[in-house]
């Protein structure tokens, strides 16, 4: 039943899809297909949230094969994931869309989208599967298109399509080697195959590859910091929090799922590729003065943290420790549905801020606060669950992902003994950093005095985005207070994949939770929720007490310097400063330029800051040279004379039937 109403709520979306194209320009167009959206996609959630294993095939697609659906415990949790965030997203848009330049590039993609996210959750063959991956691709490559002057917005189209072609390709690649010599496409035939260790092997790299390419990895994560700016705000809020999930999806099927028992080997490439992605992904967001490539970038660290918990679960469950493997699952799901919530927030947020002021320079905004109070506060909450700072979701997560690496030494592999305490090093590395960076961010953009006349001059947007923000912040809340019905929410999944779950957390006292046992930690966010609470009313009942009931305005300290203007308050470039200068370079091969006028010399002083991005220099700039040389060469071909071409002909007609001859 259930994989029947999300099938219908998929065709519903891609028929609404159709009919946007054909009247986007009505004047009531935005509102009409954005509540649509939100509506089907909230009976979507529904539908998945209701549980129930069921599975359907269709008469279409392959002749032989058909196309095979299919809603099981894995698929019904990404279910929530997917409906719960374009839910969001489109009420979102009910307002946000109004400030559209061009609404007829963005209606008629924007459901299909959500819909093609649907199907591939659903999918239960490697064609049907494929064909939703296809769409997933076109579709959002469509929305970051939908600006087509904007030369930011072409470059960034050209590359994300060119790295979804390559994640599609490996992805072929790894279901033709699944399915082996019989063509058991279907997934049901793809798991009764067991295949040999070095074709294993290979599929868990392709898979790797192919996913992590969709999910922003490290170092195929070029194309997201650029889709993501040149997206519409809460297209970038769907490709952030929603499609990376789709890909963490897509892995976990194909390695956790399809691929059968793993070997304790699988996890080293895992956990390697999890670690790198978070350290270097908040390090790289840290550096950034753009606040959508700042949130982008974070989504390559909180990736990283992600296939982090899934390399320890490949790890535990390799060697025969069911009840690691559990935790460790457990983490990443809880995360990707942590990231899910506060990286939408975030964008939501940042499109406020862009609809306000018209900029994404943070050394353009400041004193937002006072003008936008309540986009501050929902920005602020996202910013503190993003930081895993107790009691809001984003600590829980990772406190479960620092728990399973705890019991690293039940391991008996001594790479692994060495892989995960550095795994959990880079993990307490990129979860101070990410704290840092956002106060940077909600610091630069909220704080202090408006730098430039648009930010002194913005406004508080729509009740419809703020409204999308604000349920997302209440869930943030309420899934880190009460964590323990996240946890038995996925206790299923995790049973069915790693033959062991957590012990059931709702009915502990005070609600904590105790993933392994009580001796070895627990935490309690009930508890800390209601100390924080208690905590603050009463220091601000002593304020209000004690303090002076008279209200007094004064000069902001100048620190002898008077006249101070806007300028002199914190950059973000300043904040920055002291960690750029420790890590720019090795990470960034950073370096600083200060040009220093003589005495007598009235030229202000400089300071000139280079940085590079290395995998786009050494991986992709070489490749895109080559290419370039190479169809040079080629070109030279359009312009050759009829006799040169039939004696190109003659030659390879020659060539061929001497290869033949010599074959046989």
């Amino acid at each position: 039943m259930t994989v029947t109403i999300v099938l219908a709520c998929s065709a519903a979306l891609l028929l609404l899809g159709i009919a946007a194209g054909m009247g986007a320009r009505a004047p009531r167009a935005t509102p009409l297909v954005y509540g649509a959206t939100a509506t089907i996609c909230l009976l979507a959630c529904i539908a998945a949230l209701a549980g129930g294993n069921s599975a359907l095939v269709l008469p279409i697609g392959l002749p032989w094969l058909g196309a095979h659906f299919c809603v099981d415990r894995l698929a019904g949790v990404f279910l929530v994931l997917v409906n719960l965030g374009g839910a969001g997203a489109a009420l979102y848009a009910i307002g946000y869309g109004r400030h559209e330049p061009a609404p007829q590039r963005v209606l008629p993609f924007f459901p299909v989208f959500i819909a093609a996210m649907n199907l591939v959750v659903i999918a239960d063959d490697a064609y049907t599967f494929l064909f939703a991956w296809e769409l997933m691709s076109l579709a959002s490559w469509a929305l970051v298109m939908a600006d087509t002057r904007s030369a930011e917005s072409n470059h960034a189209g050209i590359v994300y399509l060119i790295m979804a072609t390559f994640s599609a390709l490996t992805l072929l690649l790894a279901f033709g080697l699944l399915a082996g010599v019989h063509g058991s496409y279907a997934f049901a035939g793809m798991r009764a195959g067991p295949l040999p260790p070095w074709r294993s092997g290979l599929v868990l790299s392709l898979a790797l590859i192919g996913a992590g390419s969709k999910a922003g990895l490290m170092p195929l994560h070029v194309w997201l910091p650029l889709a993501h700016p040149a997206a519409p705000s809460h297209v970038s809020a769907l490709m952030s929090g929603v499609m990376t999930k789709v890909a963490v999806y897509a892995f976990i099927r194909i390695v956790f799922d399809l691929l059968g028992p793993s070997a304790w080997w699988w996890s080293v490439p895992v956990l390697i590729a999890g670690g790198a992605a978070a350290a270097l992904g908040v390090l790289y967001a840290l550096m950034e003065h753009d606040l959508k490539r700042l949130l982008a970038y974070h989504t390559v660290e909180n990736i990283g943290i992600i296939f982090i918990g899934l390399g320890l679960a490949i790890a535990f469950g390799a060697n025969g420790l069911p009840g690691g493997a559990a935790l460790a699952l457990t983490a990443a799901l809880f995360h990707a549905f942590n990231h899910m919530l506060f990286k939408s927030t975030l964008f939501f947020g940042a499109g406020a801020v862009l609809t306000a002021t018209g900029e994404r320079n943070m050394e353009h905004l400041g004193g937002l606060i006072h003008r936008m109070p309540k986009t501050a506060l929902a920005f602020l909450v996202a910013c503190i669950a993003i930081s895993a700072l107790p009691p809001l979701n984003g600590f829980v997560s990772e406190w479960l992902t620092f728990q399973a690496i705890l019991l690293h030494p039940d391991l008996p592999q001594w790479g692994l003994k060495i892989a995960i305490p550095a795994d959990g090093a880079l993990l307490a590395l990129s979860a101070a950093l990410a704290a840092a960076c956002f106060v940077k961010a909600f610091g630069v953009c909220f704080l202090g005095r408006p730098r430039t006349a648009q930010a002194a001059q913005a406004r508080e947007v729509d009740r419809f985005s703020l409204a999308a923000m604000f349920i997302f912040c209440a869930i943030c809340l309420l899934a880190g207070v009460f964590p323990g019905a996240v946890i038995d929410w996925m206790a299923p999944v995790v049973q069915a994949l790693t033959g062991a779950h957590l012990p059931t957390q709702m009915g502990r006292a005070w609600l904590s939770i105790a993933p392994v046992a009580d001796a070895r930690g627990s935490y309690d966010g009930l508890l800390v929720f209601l100390f924080s609470a208690v905590a603050a009313m009463i220091a601000a009942a002593i304020v209000h007490r004690v303090g002076s009931h008279a209200t007094r305005r004064e000069r902001l300290w100048d620190c002898g310097y008077p006249d101070l203007g806007p300028t002199s308050q914190y950059s973000a470039a300043g904040f920055a400063q002291p960690i750029r200068r420790v890590f720019g370079p090795l990470v960034f091969r950073s370096s600083e330029t200060v040009t220093m006028p003589p005495p007598g010399d009235l030229s202000p002083a400089r300071i000139d800051k280079h940085r590079h991005d290395l995998a786009w220099e050494y991986l992709y700039q070489p490749v895109c040279n080559a290419l370039l040389t190479v169809a040079d060469v080629f070109n030279q071909f359009q312009f050759l004379t009829i006799r040169r071409y039939l004696s190109f002909v003659f030659i390879a007609l020659v060539g061929l039937l001497l290869a033949l001859t010599l074959w046989q």
